[in-house]
């Protein structure tokens, strides 16, 4: 055994997709700082990633921005929603969804998921909708997608704006039909563990012409983030995988921590967004170094998701007959392989142990953990299914770094542990 091989831990995320090609073309954009911002002087690549989005998606309009954070307040800012108008959205969800809620002057209502697809609770959703309510944002979780037929019929007999969270399913489909393409809009992330990561980037697609325009005018005059910001991020798959991840046992722990404390390499969020607060990178356009490195794992977007459903299969295989309750079968893209087990949390603690990061989606009814529920507007006991999976829910890696021999491992300690 090597020493990366003993050192390197088996992880669930930490830049999971970023293959040879991926690196080396961040490491050439680091010397190439004149096409990092502005596509009139850059590579334009911001536009090609766009044009492809429709392409793919067969949408009339994509655009482009540094985040799915940003891209959600672009929709929300360009919808003409009155102060305080109610958005309902799921939990068991991310507080990057949350949070562009309150930042656009809107007020959240948190809405309890389904046990077994942990994707938004239909008859919850019904029961909460009041004559305020103006608009559903539907996550499809994990890469599994909604019940869109019974959602779309809800929102047409209330009137509701159906916008549509796919940061987990790029590639998905729901009835043959490619999900972002039922609402009025829908959003996508390329975050460090997306179904295609760019460390940050995210576009909103819609076939409504006047909402497009007013997005576009958004974009346009909200501007590009910082070099130093852009930097961060290019520096992000360098350093994960050549020197954090073959060292992690030992050395590369410490030195993440104290990367993203030096703000050489940034967070995925950031502490100000646990309270609410946003920080000034959002809402910004999308820069042109982040485009060539989202353009260049979109054009592997098939691979990726066929080597995630493989390693799924292999893990139904392996795990059936065990303590562990397994997803629903139905077609997905397997972004991860969430499983539930009541002792969830101590399995993911002892796995840690052994140098295997398996993953913690979601600890909280919004996560991270340490998020400030009250701060998001959210009141304990108002979601119990979702509180009730955010304490026997884990999550397997299927990127397209994990071998299956690395599944194998995971198999094999999740037998030892789980009974």
């Amino acid at each position: 055994m090597n020493f990366c091989q003993y050192f390197k831990p088996i992880s669930i995320s930490l830049s999971p997709n970023t293959e040879k090609d991926d690196i080396l073309l961040a490491f050439k954009l680091i010397f190439q700082p004149w096409l990092w911002k502005n596509p009139s002087t850059g590579s334009g690549q911001v536009v090609d990633l766009e044009e492809d989005f429709k392409k793919y998606l067969g949408v009339k309009h994509a655009i482009s921005f540094n985040s799915g954070r940003s891209a959600l307040i672009a929709i929300l800012n360009s919808l003409g929603l009155e102060k305080d108008s109610e958005v309902l959205l799921q939990v068991f969800t991310c507080n990057a969804t949350a949070n562009p809620i309150i930042w656009s002057g809107l007020k959240p209502v948190y809405v309890d998921c389904n046990e077994t697809t942990f994707n938004i609770d239909v008859e919850d959703l019904k029961r909460k909708i009041t004559e305020r309510s103006r608009a559903v944002i539907v996550q499809h979780t994990f890469g599994l997608p909604a019940n869109m037929d019974e959602i779309l019929e809800i929102c047409c007999q209330n009137n509701l704006i159906l916008i549509e969270d796919c940061a987990h399913s790029l590639g998905a489909e729901y009835k043959g039909k490619l999900i972002g393409t039922f609402g009025k809009a829908a959003f996508f992330s390329f975050s460090r563990d997306k179904v295609i990561s760019s460390v940050y980037g995210g576009m909103v697609v819609t076939n409504d012409d006047e909402l497009a325009k007013k997005i576009k005018e958004y974009q346009e005059k909200i501007g590009y983030p910082s070099y130093f910001w852009i930097k961060q991020q290019l520096l992000h798959p360098i350093l994960m995988n050549w020197l954090i991840l073959p060292t992690y046992k030992i050395l590369g722990k410490y030195l993440l921590v104290l990367f993203q404390k030096l703000r050489i390499l940034s967070k995925a969020v950031q502490w100000r967004e646990k309270f609410g607060e946003k920080p000034d990178y959002f809402p910004k356009r999308l820069p042109d170094a982040l485009a060539i490195l989202a353009l260049n794992q979109f054009k592997k977007l098939e691979k990726f998701n066929n080597h995630r459903k493989e390693i799924a299969n292999f893990y139904y295989n392996e795990l059936k007959n065990t303590p562990f309750k397994l997803p629903s079968a139905t077609e997905q893209i397997y972004l991860r392989f969430t499983i539930k087990h009541p002792r969830a949390h101590e399995i993911i603690k002892k796995a840690r142990k052994n140098n295997l990061l398996i993953g913690d989606w979601y600890e909280s009814p919004i996560a991270p953990p340490d998020t400030k529920l009250d701060k998001m507007q959210y009141k304990i006991g108002s979601c119990p299914k979702a509180e009730k999976l955010a304490k026997e829910t884990l999550n397997l890696p299927t990127h397209i770094n994990i071998s299956q021999e690395d599944a194998q491992k995971i198999i094999n300690f999740l037998k030892t542990y789980g009974n």
